[in-house]
């Protein structure tokens, strides 16, 4: 089945209603032989193209992962970036910020990690957290020792979109392209994912009483997720709704997304110059010597 990346874009201006976006989508696949192949051709592509991006050391790419905890961030990431060349990607997860990263503004954190021309960086949560998380539990301000004035306005939220817009602008103008996906899992499918990660002892370490606590949240976060999509949802960063129920789906989905990013850059390998032409020419006649 064909994958229009368009398919998973909110339209812009219009508010987010996360009811009307779908968890689960029909399988992309017939077979998993066959979901295999495509991912494979999906890895292989990406790779080829990363190789062209680094080359080309023309643009950055930031791809950005959000999601309600078990919705397939890290196996994402393992899955499809497998192929891509380790020194042309690097990795960030954001848990909760250091004594040093609270004493500068709330974008500083990320905005240190972002990705050189030629690279890609993934970011598993990312300066979002702070118009979500910090949203839920606004107690999480008080060790942010802001301004009083700026603490207590209503228009904060407001603010803070306002400043990650103008970022992602900044980045865009500056030659780097942001690929924004919520993976949007039904609350179901977590509860399912949560028990299976209690049975599996391999996974025992990723669950603890703290999700449990989150997840009695739901409906808050549901909401400031979809503020959060709707406020910053432009042209230049679109934000990309990608059903995640179903994982192997999800990934083929992210895969094409990124590719279909990458292809927009329209890159080519650097051009050599006569002088180097000539330098090659002159090595490759003492090697065959």
């Amino acid at each position: 089945m064909k994958i229009d990346s368009s398919d998973f874009r909110p339209r812009q201006g219009k508010a987010v209603d996360l009811d009307k976006w779908p968890t689960l989508v029909p399988p992309l696949f017939e077979s998993k032989a066959e979901y295999e192949a495509v991912l494979k051709q999906h890895v292989d592509g990406l790779s080829a193209r990363q190789q062209l991006h680094y080359a080309s050391a023309r643009y950055a790419v930031l791809l950005i992962l959000q999601g309600m905890d078990a919705a397939g961030k890290d196996g994402t990431i393992q899955h499809i970036m497998s192929g891509v060349d380790p020194q042309g990607c690097e990795v960030f997860s954001f848990k909760s910020p250091s004594e040093e990263e609270l004493k500068h503004d709330f974008l500083w954190r990320t905005t240190c990690r972002l990705p050189e021309r030629g690279r890609i960086g993934i970011f598993n949560r990312s300066y979002y957290e702070e118009v979500l998380i910090v949203r839920v539990h606004p107690e999480i301000l008080d060790a942010q020792n802001l301004p009083k004035g700026y603490r207590d306005d209503n228009r904060i939220w407001e603010h803070r979109f306002r400043s990650i817009s103008d970022l992602e602008k900044h980045l865009h103008i500056n030659g780097t392209r942001i690929i924004k996906i919520f993976l949007h899992l039904s609350k179901s499918e977590q509860k399912t994912r949560f028990i299976a990660r209690i049975a599996d002892p391999q996974k025992n370490w990723k669950f603890s009483q703290a999700d449990i606590h989150e997840r009695e949240y739901w409906k808050a976060y549901t909401k400031v997720y979809e503020e959060a999509l709707s406020a910053t949802n432009t042209r230049q960063s679109p934000w990309y709704i990608v059903p995640a129920d179903e994982k192997f789906n999800s990934r083929l989905i992210v895969s094409k997304i990124v590719m279909d990013t990458l292809d927009e850059m329209k890159m080519n390998y650097p051009e050599p110059t006569n002088s180097h032409r000539r330098e090659l020419s002159s090595i490759r006649r003492e090697l065959e010597k």
